[in-house]
């Protein structure tokens, strides 16, 4: 029976770069200093005002076909999330199979998923490749919270970053990917949200259950957050590896969504391990939300970390509140 494995990975960032020193100068009463230190994030990278999610997707498409020679005649499903669509309709994945000259026969879906989204993309991935539907699939991320954020917001400028990201998921003998589990809490959903845009006017709209300080479309509850992750995900941890017969010692790297430094850390601690074996990169990163874990894995594929054979856990967890994780043999 054929499964899926995650193939090349090709990245694009927007030309932009916006730097903690910058944010400074435009913000004299801002520590920027103490922000970073909790953070870990020093630049972002910044979409042009004309720039939207597709553009960075197609792009990291684009590259991902040259430098790995993939015919695009060959894919046969587009796996699109974003939380920053081209429009509410219709379907941005549809927009970038005609922008990649796709096949007409060429499956393509959106999904609204944002930290925890690459990984229910490769488990949906895995189903349509081990049911037959599929054998080359177009995972694809693509977010621009950018355009959400005020410049004068100090609790969330300093964090989010944009960016594109593709993944090629290909069909191979033998388990590469698995024991997915999911976690699911919508009591969470007024922690990370944007409360306009959708159908359901602002007069009914969920409120934030804390104080909303800043005017930004995107209003995120930092502590909250927190403490949803750091009680949730390594429970789930837990479970998935114990249901594999494995403990965390067994895991050559826990990649886990690249939200903050300091709430990677608590990770760290949660785990007993380090920043070798669970990476924090978001100095010149920031938190590009569903493209975190494809950033990060091809990051650590050009440094020769991840090698052939090594058994690894695939973690995403925010907005929603959602989260997912899996077993990767790489």
């Amino acid at each position: 029976m054929l499964h899926s494995q995650i193939g090349p990975i090709a990245v694009h960032f927007p030309e932009r770069i916006e730097t903690n020193d910058e944010l400074q100068l435009l913000n004299p009463d801002w520590d920027l200093p103490l922000i970073a230190a909790k953070t870990g994030i020093y630049s972002r990278t910044i979409a042009a005002p004309d720039e939207t999610a597709s553009d960075l997707a197609v792009k990291a498409c684009l590259k991902l076909f040259e430098e790995n020679n993939v015919d695009p005649k060959s894919i046969d499903y587009v796996l699109f999330c974003t939380q920053t669509p081209d429009y509410p309709l219709p379907t941005t994945a549809c927009l970038i199979q005609h922008r990649l000259d796709l096949r007409t026969t060429c499956g393509a879906l959106d999904f609204n998923l944002g930290c925890s989204g690459y990984v229910y993309g490769l488990s949906m991935a895995e189903g349509l490749i081990a049911s037959g539907q599929c054998k080359r699939i177009l995972l694809v991320t693509g977010e621009t919270y950018s355009k959400y954020i005020l410049d004068n917001d100090r609790s969330i400028r300093p964090i989010f970053s944009d960016a594109g990201a593709a993944t090629l998921i290909e069909s191979q003998e033998g388990t590469a990917l698995r024991g997915f589990q999911f976690g699911t809490d919508g009591s969470g959903a007024d922690t990370l949200i944007v409360a306009d845009g959708g159908a359901r006017t602002r007069s009914c709209a969920i409120k934030p259950r804390n104080r909303k300080r800043w005017n930004s479309r995107l209003y995120m509850d930092g502590p909250s957050l927190m403490s949803f992750t750091v009680g949730a995900i390594p429970q789930m941890v837990r479970e998935m590896l114990a249901r594999e017969g494995l403990s965390p010692a067994d895991v050559d790297c826990f990649l886990m969504h690249q939200a903050t430094r300091k709430m990677l850390e608590h990770l760290q601690t949660a785990f007993g391990t380090d920043e070798y074996h669970l990476p924090i990169r978001l100095e010149n990163r920031g938190n590009t939300v569903s493209c975190t874990l494809p950033i990060l894995i091809d990051d650590l594929r050009k440094e020769g970390r991840l090698a052939a054979g090594s058994t690894n856990v695939l973690v995403g967890f925010g907005v929603g509140w959602s989260w997912a994780g899996c077993l990767w043999r790489a």
